[in-house]
């Protein structure tokens, strides 16, 4: 992923706020749709500044919050420039407005792939030394003194470091109406004050004492509760409900029948889960009664027989490895996935002739507002979106089906209601991760070094589905198919990608916390595994050669190496895995230390992470979203898989569709990398991508057996032939 550097008067705007005050905003540089609306309004801010005469200084934020903690992160790159404290920054959620507020690294007003920080890091920098630039004009003004003289900190302007000072909020409307400077000086890494220290989340109080509202809080006056049950099969319909039973359980208000789904709206939640039950709803299962798992993943595999569409083709892979002095292919699978995220699916809507009101979690507020829209009749500019914080997402709250069936059901009712999703139907009605068929081969000489290495994907495009525009090569290629898998941390001298879509039938696909990545990172990583055993290499070095020309990928694996202890004899039955990525920008390598026991139990001791991000906000969040995403891979690698037969979901709960459990959890420990030079990556996706690939290795070094297949923990290991 490439950060695309803005200019300043690329996206900068600074005006007179409403009732005085200075409002200073940018846009990042997008598409055609942000210029139109710059050139029709006084500015088009992506995110603002906007500083009011009473002091208070708020930040219009374009990015929302899902637990990753971009609210602080985004805070410190504004505040380090404006010489503000995060403790006098408000963030307030952006409406809906893919012109002002798009990110140009997913051509849309949304949250997701690794890219808030990374969209964030040079705008809103010079926005914010923009702002203390012009504040401090406008100090030097009323005070007829050099600006040079005049130093800003907390929010006050001061004549030298003990003179006396005005406030921003004082000086706000006088600066407002001062020209733009054309060019700002940003600060150099040695002067930064709040960038690169750990700094406490704004969100954590608000947790800690429940004042912080999610979706699930959300409280309306005169707000009734309801719970949905959509055909359990894909395209399915409605065939009939038991209404009169539905509505005989105390509490119950209202029954609405759609095509697809009942809903059952009551006082509270109780009786509208008593009420659906009662309605014993019966279906129609459509044309896809009989999918299957076994069903879907023969078609990949017959589909993957196939060449699809050459993605990278560099000298000739199949001769070099035809005349190589070794040579080994395999297959990976990876399956459907569920997100399953703490906070189930829940919506509040509220329908009226005039306009709506909705009260979501959403890491796509346009879309949301649309899917309003067309579902009620109403003008987009109709539908208000109250965004809320979210309980976890990991993709799924990038699609908004769920809002539209609300939309569908609320358009019935004449008072507000909250729909929630129980956890059985968040599992089975999940847009899912797809499942992947892998065909991996390469050839080794006789000094062990790769000289042609080829990897086919068959699977569904996620991206054909959910951004058609962001199709490649004519609309042949989904690029997250390759990610990971196309450049990688090595020198391979002749290499072939290839992609073939396989669209499954009766499932929707959907992005899952590192989608492409996720997927590529196990199959490359596993299977340069395999080529280090076969070379009698030890994984570590195998990887040192290969990425010899590759001094950031060396830097994290030599550290990630030497903290595990690498090379330090262990106790039979226990191994190391390592696991070397380039994805969202960032270099990551993982090295987890498991034991394997007779009965094929596995069990996870520590994790040593080492992590190159380029310029690092804040080490807190590195470190906290290294840890949860590896863990969260972790948990998909060990247990997760969701599977059909009769065209349903088998899964239903936590109870068959586990997470780790806080005593099977390693230690985990990050070691940063300091380089603030280098371009700034991503991290809420780069510990899930290294997980599987290390537990792999890792149980291969403990046990001999090499694992292709996730998850893990289904009896493979128990399984006599499967090495």
């Amino acid at each position: 992923m490439t950060y695309m550097a803005p200019t300043r008067r690329n996206f900068l705007k600074v005006g007179a706020a409403l009732g005085g005050g200075l409002i200073v905003g940018l846009r990042m540089p997008g598409n055609a749709r942000a210029e139109a609306a710059e050139a029709n309004a006084p500015f088009a801010p992506n995110a603002f500044i906007r500083i009011t005469p009473d002091g208070k200084i708020t930040f219009i934020m374009s990015h929302t919050e899902v637990g990753q903690g971009i609210y602080t992160s985004a805070s410190m790159l504004l505040a380090e420039e404006l010489e503000v404290g995060l403790d006098q920054i408000e963030v307030e959620p952006a409406p809906p407005n893919v012109a002002l507020y798009i990110d140009p690294n997913l051509g849309e007003q949304a949250t997701g792939g690794s890219t808030s920080t990374i969209a964030g890091w040079g705008p809103l920098r010079i926005a914010g030394a923009t702002a203390r630039t012009m504040l401090v004009q406008a100090a030097a003004q009323k005070w007829r003194v050099d600006p040079a003289t005049c130093v800003a900190a907390r929010g006050v302007v001061r004549r030298g470091a003990n003179g006396g000072g005005l406030t921003y909020g004082q000086l706000a409307t006088a600066a407002a109406a001062l020209p733009v400077p054309k060019d700002v000086a940003l600060k150099p890494p040695s002067a930064f004050t709040l960038i690169g220290t750990p700094q406490k989340r704004l969100d954590t109080p608000g947790k800690v004492n429940g004042s912080l509202q999610f979706g699930m809080d959300v409280q309306i006056p005169g707000m009734k509760i309801g719970t949905v049950a959509a055909c359990p099969v894909r395209g399915g319909t409605l065939r009939q409900i038991d209404e009169e039973a539905a509505r005989a359980v105390p509490g119950v208000i209202d029954v609405v029948k759609l095509d697809d789904a009942v809903a059952v709206i009551g006082d509270h939640y109780w009786a509208a889960i008593t009420g659906l039950r009662a309605a014993a709803a019966q279906w129609h299962d459509g044309p896809h009664g009989g999918v299957s798992t076994a069903g879907i993943i023969d078609a990949l595999k017959q589909a993957s027989d196939s060449d699809g569409f050459t993605a990278l083709k560099r000298g000739d892979p199949h001769a070099a490895i035809a005349g190589a002095a070794k040579s080994l292919e395999a297959v990976y699978e990876l399956p459907f996935l569920s997100h399953a995220p703490m906070e189930p699916i829940n919506t509040t809507l509220h329908v009226r002739p005039d306009g709506a009101d909705l009260w979501v979690g959403t890491q796509v507020p346009p879309r949301a507002q649309a899917a309003v829209a067309k579902n009620t009749g109403l003008k987009p500019e109709q539908v208000t979106v109250h965004n809320q914080y979210m309980g976890g997402a990991f993709g799924r709250r990038l699609d908004v089906d769920s809002i539209e069936q609300a939309a569908r059901i609320a358009k019935n009712l004449s008072y507000p209601v909250k729909l929630i999703w129980s956890r059985e139907e968040d599992i089975t009605q999940d847009l899912l991760r797809p499942y992947y068929y892998d065909r991996v081969a390469a050839g080794l000489d006789a000094d062990g070094k790769i000289v042609g290495w080829t990897h086919r994907t068959t699977c569904s495009w996620v991206m054909a589905r959910w951004a058609p525009p962001g199709m490649k090569e004519g609309g042949k290629l989904d690029p997250d198919t390759v990610e990971g898998a196309m450049e990688t941390p090595y020198d391979f001298p002749a290499q072939l990608n290839q992609t073939v879509r396989s669209e499954p039938d009766g499932v929707i696909t959907a992005w899952w916390r590192g989608v492409g990545p996720t997927h590529n990172i196990f199959v490359v990583e596993g299977f340069v595994d395999e080529l280090a055993a076969e070379a009698g290499i030890d994984p570590v070095d195998f990887r040192r050669r290969l990425a010899a020309r590759n001094p950031r990928a060396l830097g994290v694996l030599n550290l990630a190496a030497e903290k595990s202890g690498w090379g330090r004899k262990l106790p039979k039955g226990t191994g190391r895995g390592v696991s070397l990525q380039f994805a969202f920008n960032s270099y990551v390598a993982t090295v987890l230390e498991v034991s394997v026991s007779d009965r094929g139990e596995v069990a996870l001791h520590q994790a040593h992470v080492a992590a190159d991000v380029g310029p690092v906000v804040n080490p807190d969040t590195l470190r906290a979203q290294l840890q949860g995403g590896l863990i969260f891979g972790l948990s998909m690698a060990m247990f997760n898989e969701i599977t059909h037969a009769n065209g349903r979901v088998l899964q239903s709960n936590f109870h068959d569709y586990r997470v780790l459990r806080m005593n099977e959890a390693p230690d985990v420990t990050v070691h940063i990398v300091d380089n603030p030079t280098a371009p700034i990556g991503g991290v809420g996706e780069a510990g899930t991508a290294s997980a599987s690939a290390a537990l792999a290795n890792a149980i291969f070094a403990a046990s001999g057996r090499r694992l292709r297949r996730i998850p893990f923990a289904t009896g493979q290991l128990a399984e006599t032939g499967r090495s």
